[in-house]
């Protein structure tokens, strides 16, 4: 469990510092930029996308373990099974910040 300042203002700065951490240790940062796509969509276009689903972080936290294919494009998601789920639980929640 990630410890909150008393300020909320620096809540959200603490916890994105980690969970972009997150992304990094797990090479997500191979094939996603935040503002620009590269080899896969760019984490602003997935906030985008996903925003308004009820089961956002539950989908995306899935979707990081277990790979997709053909919601993007044509090249594939692979799976990434080594990520725990509180860490993809975690980084889909990042990714939704992103504007």
């Amino acid at each position: 469990m990630k410890k909150l300042i008393a300020t909320a203002m620096l809540v959200l700065p603490v916890m994105a510092h980690a969970d972009e951490a997150l992304l990094k240790k797990y090479g997500c940062v191979v094939c996603h930029q935040a503002q620009v796509k590269a080899v896969g969509p760019a984490w602003k276009d997935i906030a985008t996308k996903y925003r308004d689903r009820k089961d956002t972080v539950a989908y995306l936290s899935k979707k990081i373990r277990s790979g997709g294919s053909g919601v993007w494009g044509a090249i594939p998601m692979p799976p990434h099974p080594q990520v725990p789920e509180s860490a993809a639980r975690d980084m889909a929640t990042y990714i939704l910040t992103v504007k």
